[in-house]
């Protein structure tokens, strides 16, 4: 996905001229830097560790994105349960007998969707309580997530790596060639701090 259109170049300060494989690669760049296949809108499959004692963890990609028909950007999500380690249990250990045999500890379990209290900025993901109070050790969620709308500080950036590129001499040199791994050899001169900047709320990054 290219983050500058042709009609745009210009006003982000790049000749009309500007052969659209520059743009490409710097799109390319940007991808790779937010540490996800595009900034577009797109679907995400994650399975997430669960902390113990908490019914709640945090989803990678952001922002999450509703896709029309849909009321969620949550598709589907399942968990499974876990046997609690010793001293991790806060009832008696009959009650415990109980949720596990009734609880299936290892098992995968469909979530409700519209159980799922989700917050669409952060990627706070909260699940509902076991009526047995068994929590899940792990989920799997699928999620789509990504910017139906491209602001202006990532077009900004693609437009100052592109400058970045055609200012950078070995480029320059050998500009006919200018594929993702050549262009990712020299990406610590092209996402300059500014540039950094501007991506930072859209690189994905995992919560431990």
């Amino acid at each position: 996905m290219n983050y500058l259109s042709p009609s745009e170049y210009e006003s982000y300060g790049l000749e009309s001229t500007t052969p659209g494989a520059w743009v490409a690669a710097a799109s390319a760049v940007m991808d790779a830097h937010c540490r996800r296949a595009t900034l577009g809108v797109a679907q995400y499959t994650e399975r997430l560790r669960m902390v113990s004692g908490r019914n709640t963890t945090r989803l990678t990609y952001l922002p999450l994105t509703t896709v029309a028909p849909a009321n969620s950007p949550v598709i589907s999500a399942r968990g499974r349960y876990s046997i609690p380690r010793r001293g991790e249990w806060p009832y008696e250990e009959m009650s415990a007998s109980i949720a596990w045999a009734f609880g299936l500890p290892g098992l995968w379990n469909d979530l409700s969707v519209p159980d799922l209290d989700v917050s669409v900025d952060t990627g706070e993901l909260s699940l509902p309580v076991n009526a047995l109070g068994l929590a899940f050790s792990e989920i799997e969620v699928v999620y789509t997530a990504g910017l139906a709308t491209l602001p202006n500080p990532v077009k900004v950036a693609c437009a100052q790596i592109v400058r970045n590129a055609q200012s950078t001499p070995a480029l320059n040199v050998r500009r006919g060639r200018l594929d993702r791994m050549y262009i990712d050899y020299f990406s610590d001169s092209l996402l300059d701090d500014t540039v950094r900047e501007l991506l930072a709320p859209y690189v994905a990054q995992k919560v431990g």
